[in-house]
C-alpha cells in the first residue's frame, strides 16, 4: 500500500517556488505579493490564516495581511477588495471564509478580480475550468490533481468516483478528472446524498476521492481491491483530526491512499503559494 504523502509534496513545492521567487528577485524583480483579508475573530479562520501567512514568507511572498473586526461593514469590505484590485504590488486576494453574520460572501468574491484570483472561486475562472481554458483552479482539487501527478497515479481509462459535491471540491474535481491529459481522462461519476446505492459506487470506483467531511463515513466494505483513495475530508473528532474514510479498515485494501492529516490538507496552501506565483510571473516587473 502507496502512503500518499502531501506534506513531504507539498514542502518539495514550496521549496520550488521559493527557488523561482529568489532567481528572479535576484535579477531585480519585485516579490509576489498576496493579500490576505480577514474578518472577525473566528478561532479557526485564524489559524488558517497565520499558517498561509508562514508559507508565503518561506516562498519568499509578500503578506499583505488585513486584519478587520466583525462589525466591518459590507461597504468598507468591498472598498478594501477593491483596493487591493487597483494594487500593483498584490498579485493575489485571499478572502478567508467563512465572513461574519450579516457580511454577502458571494458579492465579496466576486468583487475580487479574476486574474487575482488565486483561491479560484470566481464564476469567471470557475467558467475558464469548465471550458477547459487557462486560468485558477481551486487550490484543493488543484492539490488533488497535483498529487496524482507526482506520484505517477493516472485515471486516465479509469473510473473515478467523486462523494461530494461542493462547490469548491466536488465539482471542480469532477471536471478536472474528466479533462483531457495523462492525469485525467477519467471516467466521472459524482456521488452525494441522494444517489442511490452509495456504497455500490464507491466499489466500482478506481480511483475513489472523497469531499463529504463526515468521519470515518467510508469503510473497507466500500472500496474496491486495489483502488486508489484520495481522501480531502477532514473532522475533528474525539480521537483526533480524521478523514472521510476509515483509515484502519479502507487502507489495507487500497492501492494507495491519502492520510488524513497529512495528506490533501498540505496541499491546498501549496496551490494558493503556486496560483499567486503564477499570477506574478504574468505580471510586469
Amino acid at each position: 500500500m502507496l502512503l500518499i504523502d502531501g506534506k513531504e509534496t507539498a514542502l518539495a513545492i514550496r521549496a520550488e517556488l521559493a527557488d523561482e521567487v529568489s532567481a528572479a528577485c535576484g535579477q531585480g524583480r519585485r516579490a509576489p505579493g498576496l493579500a490576505v483579508i480577514l474578518v472577525g475573530e473566528d478561532p479557526a479562520s485564524q489559524v488558517y490564516v497565520r499558517n498561509k501567512e508562514r508559507a508565503c514568507a518561506a516562498a519568499g511572498i509578500l503578506s499583505f495581511p488585513f486584519h478587520l473586526p466583525a462589525q466591518t461593514s459590507q461597504r468598507d469590505l468591498l472598498a478594501l477588495i477593491r483596493q487591493c484590485n487597483a494594487r500593483p504590488d498584490v498579485d493575489g486576494i485571499l478572502l478567508q471564509l467563512p465572513l461574519p453574520q450579516g457580511l454577502d460572501a458571494q458579492a465579496c468574491l466576486l468583487a475580487i478580480d479574476p486574474e487575482k484570483d488565486v483561491d479560484g472561486f470566481h464564476p469567471e475562472n470557475v467558467g475558464r475550468l469548465s471550458l477547459g481554458l487557462p486560468g485558477f483552479v481551486s487550490c484543493t482539487p488543484a492539490g488533488v490533481m497535483e498529487l496524482l501527478r507526482r506520484y505517477d497515479l493516472s485515471p486516465s481509462g479509469k473510473k473515478a468516483v467523486v462523494v461530494g459535491r461542493s462547490d469548491i471540491v466536488g465539482r471542480p474535481l469532477a471536471m478536472l478528472l474528466a479533462r483531457p491529459g495523462a492525469y485525467a481522462d477519467a471516467t466521472v461519476t459524482i456521488c452525494h446524498s441522494r444517489t442511490a446505492d452509495l456504497a455500490g459506487e464507491c466499489r466500482s470506483a478506481d480511483f475513489l476521492f472523497l469531499a463529504v467531511g463526515r468521519p470515518g463515513f467510508v469503510t473497507g466494505s466500500m472500496v474496491r481491491e486495489g483502488a486508489v483513495v484520495i481522501d480531502v475530508g477532514i473532522s475533528r473528532t474525539p480521537q483526533g483530526l480524521c478523514g472521510d474514510a476509515d483509515f484502519a479498515t479502507v487502507a489495507p485494501r487500497a492501492r494507495g491512499i491519502t492520510p488524513v492529516p497529512g495528506g490533501v490538507g498540505p496541499m491546498t496552501i501549496a496551490m494558493l503559494l503556486k496560483n499567486t506565483v503564477q499570477s506574478w510571473r504574468g505580471r510586469s516587473a
